[in-house]
């Protein structure tokens, strides 16, 4: 694996490169880090070059007070790191704020992909758990939480996303950036920072989505239910929609092997 920095606009953004073949790109969500695909890119990189990042103000990208890193600006990082790598409509994978931030790119920006995986995508109105709404309204608030307060409750917030029992020692990697006076208010940041305009602007022109798409979607996902999966599949002619039984939001965890057989099944074999 190659890992390294990509200065977008002044801003550290973590990356990196494993494997050989058609490129594939990974995007992860919210609130989370390309840690999510660790089940999925060593297996992915026996056939294609994998590359993965995290978004602005997360994981190990750069974290800062007043950054940006709404919806409104992860695409057009996404942009920029497609020039960077050089990518020609790669194949490309999104979940959750991932996939808004692929959708955004193709629709918006003009960027075409070989194939789109959608996992448990932000894309529909409405979106947002409660505790969402709610740091929304008084994100100096939590941002200034006692420390002890906010370790407990982020780990009870996290494993919202989980079906099954996650173990403390895998839970522990999805908590680490967002934890310390630097990580506690940059995950109070990226949550304020949340507004629904930037998928409204998509939903009117997902009918013309460009390339194949498959969606993936955790029958037992709790924070978006799986009815909005299937709107989503109405929305976008010819989708393919897979649920997934005994997963949550967090399909990478809870059921790799599917996604990895969902992908072997959807993705050209060349």
């Amino acid at each position: 694996m190659i890992s390294g920095r990509f200065d977008f606009a002044g801003q550290a953004v973590h990356l990196s490169v494993t494997g050989d073949g058609p490129p594939i790109l990974l995007v992860h969500g919210t609130p989370f880090s390309s840690h999510v695909w660790h089940r999925i890119a060593p297996q992915l990189a026996r056939r294609y070059r994998v590359h993965c990042f995290d978004l602005l103000g997360y994981g190990r990208s750069e974290m800062r007070a007043g950054q940006d890193v709404s919806l409104g600006v992860q695409n057009r990082l996404l942009g920029a790191l497609l020039d960077h790598w050089r990518l020609d409509r790669p194949h490309i994978v999104g979940h959750d704020f991932g996939g808004a931030t692929v959708l955004r790119a193709h629709l918006l920006d003009g960027r075409d992909f070989r194939s789109v995986t959608l996992i448990d995508p932000v894309a529909l109105a409405p979106w947002g758990s409660p505790f969402v709404r709610h740091v929304r309204d008084h994100e100096a608030a939590f941002a200034g939480l006692p420390d002890y307060i906010h370790r407990a409750i982020l780990p009870a917030y996290l494993r919202g996303a989980v079906h099954r029992a996650i173990p403390d020692a895998e839970l522990a990697p999805y908590l680490a950036p967002w934890l310390g006076p630097t990580g506690q208010p940059a995950f109070y940041r990226q949550i304020a920072q949340m507004d629904r305009r930037y998928t409204d602007e998509i939903e009117p022109l997902l009918s013309g989505m460009r390339t194949p798409t498959l969606i993936l979607w955790g029958e037992e996902d709790r924070w978006i239910p799986i009815a909005q999966g299937r709107k989503l599949q109405a929305r976008i002619g010819g989708a393919r929609f897979e649920a997934v039984p005994e997963a949550g939001h967090l399909l990478q965890e809870d059921a790799p092997e599917a996604i990895l057989a969902a992908l072997a099944d959807f993705l050209p074999r060349d």
